[in-house]
C-alpha cells in the first residue's frame, strides 16, 4: 500500500475520531448531564436497563464512554453491579448506531439525481455552515454545544470519506485481496478485530474502517463476521484502563463489559461455524456493503444481548467470583449497612443506630488523620493511596448517615429525640471535613517528599509540638464523643485555643526564618499549608465539643456559649487553658 494512502487512511482515522468525540460531547452537555441522571435512576430492572444503556449510547456514540461511566456509578457505591450489567448489554447494541450513520456517507452521489441534495459531501457541507454559525453567533449556550454537534458530524463524514478514498485503490492490489481472504480464518478474522478496536480504543472507528473497505469490493461476509465479533471485545480495552485504582465492584463491572462481549463471541461464532460446517451457507462469499456490516453489526450485537439476558445473574456471580469482596472494604462499610430503614419508624432504635455508625465514622476519620500526618516524618506511597481511598469510605459515611437522619427527622420525634438528631447531623459534617483535611495533609506529605524539602531545625521541632497538640485535641474530642463524656468535651475549647495560639506565634517565627534566609519561600508555603490544616482541624474538634455542650445544657447558641467561657470567670477554663500552654510550649 503506497505510503500517500496509508497517510490518507491514518488522517481519515484522525478525524473520524475527532468528529466522533466532538460530537458526543456536544451531544452529553445538550443533554445537561440528565443523561447520567437517568441511567443512575432508571435501572430497576434489566430491560429498563438494557434499553437506557442502548439509548444513551445512540446519544452519545460511545458504547466505552458509558460503561465507563457506570463503572464510575459503581465505584461509587450510587449503583449497584447487577444494574450495571444490564445497562452494558444496552450500550452494545446503541454502539452499532454510529454504523448506520456512517452508511449517509455512502449515498449516491449522481448529478442526475436528487440524492446528490443527500450526498455526503452536501450534507456534511450544508451541517457544516449550520455548525459554525450556531457556534460563532449564537449568545445561548444550548445553541452553541448544538453546534458543536453539527460541526463534530461534519467532521466525522469527511473522515469517512477520506477512509474510502484512501483504500479504494486497493481493490487493485492483488496481495492485498489475498490478505484479507485470510482473515476469513474465524480465528485470525476475531484476534485482528480485537487488537484493530484496542489499539483506536472505539468499535465505532473499527467498523467505519470495515465499511471503507468493503467499497473495494474485496470483503466478503465470512471476511467480515469474525472482524465484527472480534470488534467488541477489542471495545472493552478503555474501560478495563478506567477500572485502574477502582474498587472491586467497580472492577467488577468493567469486566462484565468484557465478558459480555466474549462469551458472546464464544457462543456465536461455536454455533453459527458449527451449522456452517453442516449446511455450507450459501452467503458466506456475499460481498459486503456498508450497509450489510451496519446490519451484521447490530444483529450481532442483539443476538448477543438475547443469549446473555438469561445469564445475567450468573454474569455476576463470575466477577464475584473472579474480584472477591476485600475483608477490608467489608469491615469499612460493615457499619454504613446497618443503618435500617425499617428502624425508621422506631426513632429511639435509629437514633441510637446513627449514633453507632457516627462513632464508626468518628474513629475511621481520626486514624486516616492520624496515618496522614505520619507520612511527613515517613512517605509511603501505599500509606498515602490508603489515606485517599479511606478518604472515599469516609464520605460514604457523611452522605448515608445525612440521608439517614433527613428522612428520620420526618418521623414523629420528641425534643430530645430532634436535639440528638441535629448534632448528629452535625458532627458528621465535622468528622468528614476532618478526613478532608486528612487528605490535604497527605498531599502535603506528598509534595515534600517530591521536592526533597527539608525544615530547620528549628521548624521540625515546632511542627513536633503542635502536632501532639493535635493528636491530643482529635483523641480527647473524639473519646468524648465516643464516651459521651462532657467534662472531656469541656476540655477541647481550651485546647483548640492554645493551638491557635501555637499556630500564630509559628507563622511569626517561620517568617521571621524566611527573611533571614534560615528557610526558603517554598518551604514557607509548605510550612503555612500544614499550620493551616492543623489549625482547621483543630476548630472542627471544637465544633463536636462544642455541639455536645449545648444538647447538654439545652442552648443551641454557639456564638453564646463561646463567649460565656472565655470573657465570664470561668476558672475551668483558665486553668485548663494554663495547663495546655504550658503542657506545649514552644
Amino acid at each position: 500500500m503506497p505510503i500517500a494512502n496509508i497517510i490518507s487512511l491514518l488522517g481519515g482515522v484522525a478525524l473520524f475520531l475527532f468528529g466522533m468525540s466532538l460530537m458526543g460531547d456536544g451531544l452529553k452537555r445538550v443533554a445537561g448531564n440528565k443523561l447520567e441522571l437517568i441511567l443512575w435512576k432508571l435501572t430497576n430492572n434489566p430491560i429498563k436497563g438494557i434499553l437506557l444503556g442502548t439509548a444513551v449510547t445512540a446519544v452519545i456514540q460511545s458504547s466505552s464512554a458509558t460503561t465507563v461511566m457506570v463503572v464510575g456509578f459503581v465505584n461509587s457505591a450510587m449503583m449497584k453491579v447487577s444494574q450495571a450489567i444490564g445497562i452494558i448489554m444496552g450500550a452494545n447494541i446503541g454502539t452499532s448506531v454510529t454504523g448506520w450513520i456512517l452508511c449517509l456517507s455512502y449515498l449516491d452521489s449522481n448529478p442526475n439525481s436528487v440524492s446528490t441534495l443527500l450526498s455526503t459531501s452536501t450534507l456534511s457541507a450544508i451541517i457544516a455552515l449550520v455548525g459554525i454559525i450556531f457556534r460563532m453567533f449564537c449568545k445561548k449556550v444550548t445553541l452553541k454545544h448544538l453546534g458543536n454537534i453539527m460541526l463534530g458530524f461534519s467532521v466525522l463524514m469527511f473522515g469517512m470519506q477520506q477512509m474510502s478514498g484512501a483504500v479504494s485503490p486497493l481493490s487493485k492490489i492483488d496481495s492485498f485481496t489475498n490478505t484479507l481472504t485470510a482473515f476469513s480464518n474465524p480465528l485470525l478474522g476475531i484476534l485482528i478485530g480485537i487488537v484493530i478496536t484496542a489499539l483506536l480504543q472505539s468499535a465505532s472507528a473499527s467498523v467505519g474502517i470495515l465499511q471503507a473497505l468493503t467499497m473495494t469490493g474485496a470483503i466478503s461476509f465470512q471476511t467480515a463476521f469474525p472482524i465484527i465479533m472480534g470488534m467488541g471485545i477489542g471495545a472493552a480495552a478503555p474501560v478495563l484502563l478506567s477500572a485502574i485504582g477502582a474498587n472491586t465492584n467497580g472492577k467488577r463491572t468493567a469486566f462484565i463489559y468484557l465478558f459480555n462481549d466474549l462469551f458472546g463471541t464464544i457462543v456465536i461464532a461455536l454455533l453459527f461455524y458449527t451449522l456452517n460446517a453442516f449446511l455450507h451457507f450459501d452467503f458466506m462469499t456475499y460481498k459486503m456493503s456498508p450497509i450489510s456490516v451496519a446490519f451484521v453489526n447490530t444483529m450481532f450485537r442483539f443476538s448477543t444481548m438475547l443469549f446473555l439476558l438469561p445469564f445475567i445473574g450468573q454474569l455476576e456471580k463470575l466477577v464475584c467470583f473472579i474480584f472477591k469482596d476485600n475483608p477490608e472494604d467489608l469491615e469499612d462499610t460493615k457499619d454504613i449497612e446497618q443503618l435500617e430503614e425499617r428502624f425508621l419508624s422506631h426513632p429511639a432504635l435509629a437514633i441510637e443506630q446513627s449514633r453507632l455508625t457516627t462513632i464508626s465514622m468518628a474513629k475511621k476519620a481520626r486514624k486516616n488523620l492520624f496515618r496522614a500526618i505520619s507520612l511527613m516524618y515517613e512517605f509511603d506511597n501505599k500509606r498515602y493511596d490508603k489515606v485517599q481511598r479511606k478518604e472515599d469510605v469516609i464520605d460514604k459515611y457523611e452522605d448515608k448517615l445525612g440521608t439517614y437522619l433527613v428522612k428520620l427527622t420526618a418521623a414523629e420525634l420528641r425534643r430530645s429525640q430532634t436535639a440528638e438528631v441535629s448534632l448528629l447531623l452535625h458532627t458528621i459534617g465535622d468528622f468528614e471535613r476532618i478526613g478532608d483535611h486528612a487528605v490535604n495533609i497527605a498531599e502535603t506529605a506528598k509534595e515534600i517528599n517530591d521536592k526533597k524539602a527539608k525544615f530547620s531545625n528549628n521548624a521540625t521541632n515546632e511542627l513536633g509540638v503542635l502536632r501532639q497538640a493535635i493528636t491530643d485535641i482529635v483523641d480527647l474530642t473524639i473519646n468524648a464523643y465516643i464516651e459521651n463524656d462532657i467534662q472531656k468535651a469541656l476540655e477541647v475549647e481550651p485546647l483548640e485555643e492554645v493551638i491557635d495560639s501555637i499556630c500564630y506565634d509559628l507563622k511569626t517565627r517561620h517568617i521571621n526564618r524566611v527573611k533571614a534566609g534560615k528557610c526558603t519561600l517554598s518551604q514557607g508555603f509548605i510550612f503555612n499549608d500544614i499550620l493551616a490544616d492543623y489549625e482547621r482541624v483543630a476548630d472542627y474538634c471544637s465544633n463536636i465539643a462544642v455541639a455536645m455542650i449545648e444538647l447538654e445544657s439545652n442552648s443551641f447558641d454557639t456564638h453564646e456559649y463561646l463567649n460565656s467561657i472565655k470573657t465570664a470567670e470561668n476558672n475551668q477554663f483558665k486553668n485548663s487553658y494554663e495547663k495546655y500552654r504550658k503542657m506545649y510550649s514552644i
